[in-house]
This record gives C-alpha cells, structure tokens and sequence, in this order.
C-alpha cells in the first residue's frame, strides 16, 4: 500500500551574533496509504498557535504538488500539522517580530515538530530577520482566504479510462472530500498526502463532475472537466460562492513540481487574493484520507504532478 514523500533535510547553525543557514539534503522516500476511513472529521482550532519558524529556498512546489511559483509566500508543516496531505492548499496567517503574512500550505517539513513552521525565504522576511534564522511566531489558519481565482482542476499525467488522479487548486479552505459523480450519485475519491484525489479503476474517458467539500462544510460542483493529462483546467467555479458557468478551460501550465521535504506553492479559490498582508480569522481545518497510486512510475523519484 503506498503514498510517497521525498523530503530535503535542513540544519539551522547558530555561530556567533548571526545566524547560518547549512542546508544538507537528505532523500527520504516513505510508502503511507490508507483507505476513505481516513477521511475523518476535521479538527477546528480557533486558537492561535505558538511556536517558531525558520525559512527555505522555497519555488511553490513541495509535496502538495502544486506548480512552482515566482517569489512564493509559502509553508512546510511538520507531518502533525501538515497530516497525510490534509492541509494542502489551506493558509495560515503567522505573526513575527516584523509583522504577519498570509502563506499557503504547499509542502511537508519531515524534521519539523509541531509548532515548528518552515516559511519560504519571502514570507519569513515579512516578518522577520533573515540573519536570525530562527524566530518566535504564533499563526492560526484563516477562515475563507482570498485566492488567486476560481477553482482548477489538473489531470495528472498516467491518467486514462483506466486510472485517474486529480489535483484541485484553488479551494482556499482545506478540502475534506473530493466525490466524482458516478451513475445516479457522487463517489468519493481517496486522497493520496501528494495531494492527488484518486480513482484506481477509472472513470472512463469523462468529462466529470466533481463535488468538493472543505473544511467548513461549504459545497460546490465542477462540471465539465476534460480527461486531459498534464493541463490545468480553470473552471468557473467559485468554491465560496458556488458560482459556475461554461466547462473548464484547459491551459497549458509548468509541470506539477516534484515534492520534497519542505518546499511551497500557489493559491486556493475565490476571490483574487492578497497572498501575504491581511491575516484572517483561525479556523484550521486539517484530515486526510491518503490512497494509493497504482502508477509508481509515473512520480520519478517524488510525486509531483
């Protein structure tokens, strides 16, 4: 049974008034797949979290899959608090010396404990001295952030009639259920902590509706998305509104970034998004059923989309 994680270890050296960032990389590579049993309730924590954060070369890609972005305002979470995938594509609202940043969840930080975030190097300097490497923080998860669009949907590469694996973008709160509609109801997919939603039998050759469900219990349908391999399908779904209109249209994008052990990535969906100034209410909402993927092959070494 197996899900996938490759993760990069870091060590922070502290030497005199400044600290040095060592960066000593460590392939990790871990099987962990669970059944829709996983896909428990969802723990609301309206308190806010203390801790520390250090930072890392984050590009917007990570464990969660997402694209790479430029100058991207991200966070790697401890396996407790990033759990199997669950707060994939979710946000936090942190709190520093300098100030707060809003960063997306796009990665996983193996060696991280809990309360121990790993910021990417352009978040951790909105709130912090770079040269300190280490700073005391308190952060919470926002409730309904702004994102950069409506929801997308990709289709990764293996996928056929056989076999079919998506990845949602977009959703803002964490996502509890991803169901694919099937015959006269919806059937829910396994999530992998790739952040890949699977059907391991198939679906035939679509298109697909879609229902998502997030972390508040807010609900919402995509038609219309095409068995399209590789391409980014932006639909005209807004994931807090509902709002829906034509089927998706697919884009040609990057590559899905290959995870490692604590990198970063885009947005959620929405409203266009303020990614990093406006810190919004704590609402954390993590869970995550993993599943897994019959197609080893298809994840070279990690498993990116």
């Amino acid at each position: 049974m197996g899900a996938f994680w490759r993760g990069q270890r870091r060590w922070w050296l502290l030497g005199g008034g400044a600290a040095v960032l060592a960066a000593l990389s460590v392939s990790v590579v871990m099987v962990q797949t669970s059944g829709a049993a996983c896909a428990a309730a969802i723990p609301q924590a309206a308190a806010k979290a203390s801790g520390k954060a250090t930072f890392y070369a984050a590009d917007g890609g990570g464990n969660c899959s997402f694209d790479k972005v430029s100058s991207p305002l991200v966070v790697a979470l401890g396996p407790s608090e990033y759990r199997a995938g669950a707060a994939c594509g979710s946000y936090l609202d942190v709190n520093g010396p300098k100030g707060s940043v809003r960063v997306k969840v796009t990665d996983q930080c193996p060696e991280c404990a809990a309360g121990h975030i790993d910021l990417s190097r352009e978040a951790f300097e909105r709130i912090g001295n770079p040269v300190d490497g280490i700073i005391p923080i308190t952060y919470t998860t926002a409730r309904d952030p702004a994102v950069p669009g409506p929801v997308t949907v990709r289709v990764k590469e293996g996928s056929s009639q056989y076999w079919l694996a998506l990845r949602i973008d977009n959703h803002g709160n964490a996502l509890t259920s991803v169901e694919l509609q099937s015959g006269g109801g919806f059937q829910k997919l396994p999530r992998t902590d790739f952040n890949y939603w699977i059907d391991e039998n198939g679906a035939g050759g679509g298109p697909f509706t879609l229902r998502l469900t997030d972390s508040t219990g807010r609900q919402t349908t995509v038609p219309g998305v095409k068995l399209s391999p590789e391409s980014v399908q932006r639909t005209n779904v807004n994931m807090y509104s509902g709002a829906a209109g034509a089927a998706p249209r697919a884009t040609t994008a990057p590559p899905a970034a290959t995870p490692a052990g604590s990198p970063s990535a885009p947005a959620s969906a929405s409203a266009p998004p303020t990614a990093g100034d406006s810190p919004a209410a704590a609402d954390p909402a993590l869970a995550a059923p993993p599943a897994t993927d019959p197609k080893p092959a298809d994840r070279d070494g990690g498993c990116g989309g």
